[in-house]
């Protein structure tokens, strides 16, 4: 995918990505974050973020009963709509698309932005959100393995540099 050269120029400037394939890596969260831009046939670009994070019975050491695990994806998946609310500019979702996929809980924003300089830090905000949505609904009484279980140490340290819980 070619990316517009603005979308690219600024992205490569931001400190919270890095180029990879066919986008950016979002480096500020532990999971796995990844945007994309294309031309649109108006003067805004078209951004496509995606977040994957573990569903519970993935992060967990030991078995999670199946109403459980739909009730944590399905708060999760509510809880995101409100990820707009989280950015500094007016942003409204062309698409929010939550979905169980291989283990993961997928969130994808799509969103047109007129300002591809700013397009980052809207990108970069919409994933931290999900990382902060997802430590709001860790279910205590769980042995957590990788990342949570860093994160949740890091968190309960209060050494700022994890989302607080």
């Amino acid at each position: 995918m070619t990316l517009p050269d603005s979308a690219e120029r600024a992205f490569d400037a931001h400190e919270a990505f890095v180029r990879d394939a066919d986008g950016y890596e979002l480096t500020t969260t532990r999971f796995d974050g990844r945007v994309t831009a294309e031309e649109t046939e108006e003067w805004a670009h078209r951004y496509t973020l995606s977040v994957r994070a573990p569903m519970l019975s993935a992060a967990v050491e030991g078995e999670v009963g199946p109403d459980l695990e739909s009730g944590w994806f399905d708060t999760f998946a509510l809880r995101l709509e409100d990820a707009p609310g989280a950015v500094r500019e007016s942003v409204e979702l062309e698409t929010l698309d939550v979905r169980r996929e291989a283990g993961h809980a997928v969130a994808e924003f799509v969103f047109e932005w007129g300002n591809a300089d700013r397009a980052p830090a809207v990108a970069k905000a919409l994933g931290e959100y999900v990382e902060g949505t997802y430590m709001e609904g860790v279910v205590p009484g769980f042995d957590y393995r990788e990342p949570v279980a860093s994160m949740l140490s890091t968190a309960s340290q209060g050494e700022g540099t994890g989302t607080p819980l």
